[in-house]
């Protein structure tokens, strides 16, 4: 009774916060129809879990760390658990699960509804960038923040910081752009990004990063790295505002915990204070996201932030077979441990992990057609001859442009395939135009959403006018659009110039006006049509263009977001991104500002039977019935280790790495849930060379039975092929001789 207890303790705590219960799913026993005992609410929530899993739910009174192995049911341990905070008399209202990515926030949504029901709605379940952007527009005031601020996208930050550094070669800005977002999630600003520079190349970068945040700053706008940065600073200097949340917050749970940075830690611990009322869900051999500020730190420090700390670990495995989870395990077991485990299936043993060795990486591509064939063509249940649809077969590889010898063998055998993580739909420039009229409306003073929305379409407002007008605002330290109506401007643009400015000013005040009345979706949905034909956006698109089928597929492109937007303001789409909950009609100003954490139309993404191609930091998370790893060669995977730029090449940090990529080859291995084909090429294109490569030392990891490694793909297609041949024609005798 003590996580009853002390959720009774939440309860007094946050009475200020609190709701009434009622709407919360009652569950009733079978046979009597009457309101269960508490016991009986508790075995139900723990049915179809395993210890472990059950442990790890009913740890409610204190902090606790659960290690969750490769396909060991996080998910379900974090949504059960949800379920089971509720029960002890936790309000929906007071949980927060927070997770990484927007499609991991709506998974967990919808499995959270499928098992309690319409409490579901009020459970914060979100992004640790979605809870940013509702921290700060609550409270973002205390820091001169206003609540309808912009968000940037990578996109934008380059521009401003092309501006900002004198340049403009985007390759130089993008390098600025990461060394800085590495600075913010360590925590730093510039002062501090300047004081621990340690060569000329970064103090330069530290100034363009001052004259970066002078900017956002002006522009009342925030990074993704903001998200997270800003809200820890309203937490740790603003004491009211971090009680208020730690009142608010009654337990938090944090998925793939390991793929934390050091300031999204800081937040954590501000936001479950000394109680510590909260659960890490993630795992030591998953962390692969080191490149981008993840660090395995966290996980070390909270036995000592914590030393009351429960840890749990997860080692039944429910997605593969013995077979790939002993080379699994082989695979990491020479990484230092922080928590030792070794995942285990009840499966069985499964086909041996195959190795296929080829020529070049044509040769390897042709190599991974005939295996999909091979496969789809046999009938050993064993071998996973049961999951014969293109969707249960997935080819992963570490780089980008490792995919193209890959889809030009596939279209070569008319196999459809997808290729994950391509480009978003809010990175194509039809949509990217509409967003910066939206951002406008949000936020007037957004100056790269001005730019942007005044100049597409092209209204006859040139070059030197915006270079006046921006000349003319930088000196008065104004937005752009605060200059419009400056009494001042008109002494350095013509009269002609300032109608024109002032027409378009006063069109986007009329257009936010009326956005933020617009609500529901019918009503959203008749605002951007009529907007559209305003700006004449359809005939911009096709005069842009000289072919019209490319014209015709961005208006469609068009049309989708229009409607996307209009279902979101009529709360007929869940807020994937999980800035608000519920099915609530919200207006289409509501709705633009949460454009920019929103990567993909994950709504409108189909069930697509065709084979999936990813790089390896993308499949985390996912899964298939066949994997085939490509291009498992040393230099690749591992990739060069002592060939990063901006990198001292120590021996710690050379180690490091290898430690990561390991964890990435885990990674890739554990995708697969019934076939696993390792497969390099003997040979691999360099510039114009073809330079010997030799197999990734993780194969000789892998600890492969020797007699069954090696496979001819193209071999057991043929052998396939002849017996159906033979059975063919040994039916066709038959039914000859029946005659």
């Amino acid at each position: 009774m003590r996580g009853h207890e002390a959720c009774q303790d939440q309860r007094k705590e946050g009475e200020s916060h609190k709701k009434n219960v009622q709407h919360a799913p009652i569950l009733h026993a079978p046979w009597t129809g009457i309101i269960p005992s508490f016991a009986y609410l508790v075995s139900r929530m723990s049915a179809g879990l395993n210890f472990a899993q059950q442990e790890a739910v009913n740890f409610l009174h204190g902090p606790c760390l659960v290690l969750a192995g490769a396909g060991s049911g996080k998910t379900r341990v974090i949504t059960h658990k949800i379920g089971r905070l509720i029960q002890a008399g936790c309000e929906p209202d007071r949980i927060a699960a927070i997770t990484f990515t927007n499609k991991a926030a709506t998974e967990m949504r919808e499995r959270a509804k499928g098992l309690i029901g319409r409490a579901a709605k009020d459970v914060l379940i979100c992004t640790f960038h979605a809870l940013g952007v509702r921290m700060l527009r609550q409270d973002g005031g205390v820091m001169g923040l206003k609540p309808q601020f912009s968000i940037m996208d990578s996109s934008d930050v380059t521009g401003i910081l092309k501006d900002a550094g004198g340049t403009s070669d985007a390759a130089t800005a993008r390098t600025w752009q990461w060394t800085i977002s590495l600075w913010k999630n360590m925590g730093l600003n510039s002062a501090q990004a300047m004081a621990i520079a340690k060569d000329d190349n970064e103090r330069i970068i530290a100034k363009i990063m001052e004259r970066y945040e002078e900017r956002l700053s002006a522009y009342q706008s925030v990074d993704f790295d903001d998200l997270i940065g800003m809200p820890l600073k309203l937490l740790q200097e603003h004491e009211e505002v971090r009680l208020k949340w730690q009142a608010q917050l009654g337990h938090v749970l944090v998925d793939e915990y390991q793929d934390t940075n050091a300031t999204q830690y800081e937040v954590l611990k501000c936001l479950v204070g000394e109680k510590a009322r909260f659960t890490a869900v993630g795992d030591d051999d998953q962390s692969i996201y080191g490149w981008r500020g993840a660090t395995l730190d966290n996980l070390r420090k909270l036995p000592q932030d914590f030393p009351n700390l429960k840890v749990i670990k997860l080692e039944q495995n429910y997605r593969s077979t013995s077979a790939i989870l002993r080379a699994a395990n082989n695979v990491i077991q020479p990484n230092p441990k922080l928590f030792p485990k070794t995942l285990f299936s009840e499966l069985g043993e499964g086909e041996p992990v195959r190795v296929v060795d080829a020529d070049t990486e044509e040769h390897e591509a042709e190599r991974m057609v005939a295996r999909i064939q091979s496969l789809r063509s046999g009938t050993d249940t064993s071998a996973g001859g049961q999951y014969k649809e293109l969707k249960d077969f997935a080819v992963l590889y570490r780089a980008n442009h490792q995919a193209r010898v890959l889809e030009k063998a596939l279209r070569k055998a008319q196999i459809p395939y997808k290729v994950s993580g391509g480009q978003s739909f809010f990175d194509r420039a039809e949509i990217r135009d509409l967003c910066s009229w939206l951002r406008l409306w949000v936020n007037n003073n957004d100056d790269p959403a001005f730019l942007r929305a005044i100049t597409t379409p092209k209204r006859g407002i040139g070059h030197q006018t915006l270079a006046s007008l921006g000349e003319f605002s930088s000196k008065y330290k104004l937005s752009m659009f605060e200059a419009l109506f400056s009494n001042s401007l008109p002494s350095v643009l013509s009269a002609r110039a300032m109608g024109s400015l002032h027409e378009f000013g006063r069109y986007v005040n009329d257009l936010e006006y009326r956005a933020r009345q617009t609500m529901g979706a019918e009503d959203a949905r008749a605002f951007l049509t009529d907007w559209l034909k305003d700006i004449d956006y359809e005939k911009h698109l096709y005069d842009a263009e000289e072919s019209e089928k490319i014209a015709a597929a961005k208006w469609s492109n068009v049309m989708d977001f229009c409607d996307w937007m209009a279902q979101r303001c009529g709360g007929e789409l869940d807020d994937s991104a999980g800035v608000s909950i519920g099915n609530d009609v919200k207006s289409l100003l509501e709705v633009a500002q949460t454009i920019a954490l929103l990567s993909t139309l994950t709504q409108q993404e189909k069930d697509q039977n065709v084979v999936t191609l990813s790089t390896l930091h993308a499949s985390k998370g996912l899964e298939w019935p066949h994997v085939m790893l490509v291009g498992v060669t040393e230099g690749m995977l591992p990739f060069r280790l002592d060939d990063e730029p901006g990198t001292e090449h120590t021996n710690e940090n050379i180690a490091s790495r290898l430690q990561e990529e390991r964890r990435l080859m885990y990674v890739g291995i554990t995708r697969a849930q019934r076939t696993l084909a390792v497969s390099w090429s003997r040979k691999r294109k360099k510039g114009r060379e073809m330079v010997a490569v030799q197999p990734s030392r993780f194969i000789a990891e892998m600890g492969l039975d020797k007699d069954t490694i090696k496979e001819d793909p193209r071999e057991k297609l043929k052998a396939l092929r002849a017996e159906f041949a033979k059975r063919a024609t040994a039916a066709s005798a038959e039914s000859a001789a029946a005659k």
